[in-house]
């Protein structure tokens, strides 16, 4: 047996941990100056980041505020906020936020540290300078961005582009759950199923499966499952919020090291060409990359199921993830987020680009196999 397996180096999990956010980064980094804060303008608005803020700015941190970041975030948001953070003379980058301000973040950590062009990022192991100290707290159970070493990028209308490099792993991730506290539930649940579908690819993941991520997968898997209803139920139970959120981060360190397959690769067309967030998008084509990739992945779908208390079937597991989908009221059919039937070609042409995630998954996926689950999902 022979396997690598990377993470993040500190992992601090605190409930109202944000709330002394300052106090954190200053035992982990030491002395900060000037911190540049990655998020959105939902959460601004909402006051969800107003007491980081104080937190910081309590233990004399000077703190520059970017929160243009947009789901799917362009590369334009991207080079934007890293001159803003370049200008400023950040010395500690923090993403405060979902995935996309996560991954906003990381970028602007490599890009503010050296002077590598970010075109020349794309890609895997692509990163070659340096980067700022980089800090990463999630707002939602779903991504497991902030222990993972990739971010996503929209490139046009119609495409995505990754940058996977253990570079990007952030220096400490905080998993504070009462940031997740009032999620609506259509985002608890999309985000949810999210993750779960980080542990099903991990787990089945083709080149690089290996011990760890399968327990890290296992273990994810079950807490995800036996909560994302309560959690879309009663969105103010910290208690499940916590698990929603810990699952979250199991499931991103399994993915981080036993990479997505095809389920991710039919998704990102979605989010870059109708704007789908991400966490949906996988769901929407979930049963029918499961059911394709049955044949080959049998075993491991039954053992799945049987870890979750189902018939040992990979039957059982697709119909669970059919039956969650519409217990939590989510859309199930292209058809309901704006996909037609002449768009499936286009779809599938752009999938087959994103050869990265087709390595990876337990059957080859053909152009043909790509068109027919769109078409099974619409």
């Amino acid at each position: 047996m022979k396997f690598e397996f990377l993470t993040v180096p500190s992992i601090v999990v605190e409930s109202n941990g944000s709330r002394r956010l300052g106090e954190i980064l200053h035992e982990k980094f030491g002395a900060i100056d000037r911190l540049f804060l990655v998020t959105d303008q939902i959460l601004l608005d909402l006051g969800i980041v107003d007491e980081a803020i104080a937190s910081l700015r309590s233990v004399g941190i000077i703190v520059e505020t970017y929160s243009e970041v947009v789901p799917d975030p362009s590369e334009a948001i991207i080079l934007n906020a890293s001159a803003r953070a370049k200008d400023f003379g950040a010395d500690l980058v923090v993403g405060l936020g979902g995935g996309s301000s996560m991954d906003t973040a990381k970028l602007v950590a490599a890009l503010a540290g050296s002077e590598q062009p970010i075109s020349q990022m794309y890609g895997v192991n692509q990163i070659t300078g340096a980067r700022l100290p980089l800090a990463l707290v999630p707002t939602t159970a779903g991504t497991g961005s902030e222990v993972t070493q990739l971010s996503i990028v929209t490139l046009d209308e119609t495409s995505k582009v990754g940058v996977s490099s253990p570079a990007l792993f952030p220096d400490l991730a905080l998993l504070d759950a009462t940031l997740t506290i009032g999620l609506p539930s259509a985002a608890t649940a999309a985000t949810g199923i999210d993750a779960m579908v980080h542990a099903v690819e991990a787990y089945t993941s083709r080149i690089h499966k290996n011990p760890i991520s399968d327990q890290l997968a296992l273990s994810a898997l079950k807490a995800l499952h036996g909560n994302i209803e309560r959690a879309c139920s009663d969105g103010g139970d910290l208690e499940v919020r916590e698990a929603m959120l810990f699952g979250a981060m199991q499931a991103g360190q399994a993915f981080a090291n036993a990479p997505v397959g095809a389920v991710h690769a039919l998704a990102y067309p979605l989010g870059a060409t109708f704007h789908v967030p991400h966490g949906l998008s996988n769901s929407l084509v979930l049963p029918s990359v499961l059911k394709f990739n049955a044949s080959a992945a049998d075993d491991l779908y039954s053992e799945l199921a049987a870890h979750l208390g189902l018939r040992p079937t990979s039957t059982a597991l697709i119909d669970e993830f059919i039956r969650i989908a519409d217990a939590t009221k989510i859309e199930t059919r292209l058809s309901e987020v704006g996909v037609k039937q002449h768009h499936l070609e286009q779809l599938a042409e752009d999938a087959m680009k994103i050869e990265r995630l087709l390595i990876n998954n337990p059957r080859e996926m053909s152009y043909d196999a790509a068109l027919a689950c769109y078409q099974s999902a619409l």
